[in-house]
């Protein structure tokens, strides 16, 4: 077996590992955990300030955000309001589970509703790596093209939720929704696809229901702290 098979075999084993202490903490604290990912651009962050802003008086949010370099998009998270984590990769083009470790070591879990984690600007590279998320959510949008699940298929299999975003520009970019749902239906058919526009507010009351649908669902489950 050549020795990047097997370097590369030995670095998802250890990230399991470690996933699945993650999804155990996760468990015992209660805390519901959505993992976004997406290209650069679609608006995860977007996406994740809306959501502060409307639930940020019902339910108790927090966020670690993954980026290049920069803390820009950390800095709008907590400016709307959302207590998030930075973690800057220095070039790695995804989150790993020994880094949301790191950081969420620094939030209270047991005092969380929800905890969001903003991966990566990538379609390929964090489909690869669990993070102990209860939910995998890809968020796409109109700008991008129609075709976005054909030519990334894993990323999109792997995902609970698909959160079709700028629906605002559907009639200047030329975009098919009809196409769209066709591509991701063919690799999943029971997938969710919520359309929306982070700027005009459009469809958005359909993700803040699926949000307070996963945090009920870790609330029943038997075992949790809180």
């Amino acid at each position: 077996m050549p020795k990047k098979i097997r370097l590369e075999k030995q670095v998802l084993l250890e990230n399991d590992r470690l996933a699945a202490r993650l999804a155990e903490r996760f468990a015992e604290a209660g805390v519901f955990v959505a993992n976004l990912m997406s290209s650069p651009g679609a608006g995860k962050t977007s996406l994740l300030e809306e959501t502060s802003r409307r639930l940020g008086g019902e339910l108790r949010m927090a966020a670690v955000n993954g980026d290049l370099a920069t803390d820009r998009d950390a800095a709008r998270l907590r400016k709307a309001g959302l207590p998030t984590e930075l973690v800057n990769t220095g070039g790695g083009c995804h989150l790993n589970a020994r880094q949301v470790t790191d950081a969420a070591a620094n939030l209270d879990l047991d005092a969380l509703d929800v905890l969001f984690i903003e991966n990566v600007g990538n379609l390929v590279c964090p489909a690869g790596f669990d993070l102990g998320e209860h939910r995998r959510v890809v968020v796409s949008s109109t700008p991008e093209g129609d075709d976005k699940p054909a030519k990334y298929p894993v990323v999109f299999h792997s995902a609970d939720c698909v959160v079709l975003n700028k629906m605002d520009l559907v009639e200047v970019t030329g975009f098919s929704t009809e196409a769209f749902r066709a591509w991701v239906r063919g690799l999943r058919p029971d997938l969710v696809i919520l359309e929306l526009s982070c700027r005009t507010g459009e469809g958005l009351d359909a993700w803040l229901d699926w949000v307070r649908r996963g945090v009920a669902e870790v609330r029943e489950r038997p075992g949790r702290s809180k």
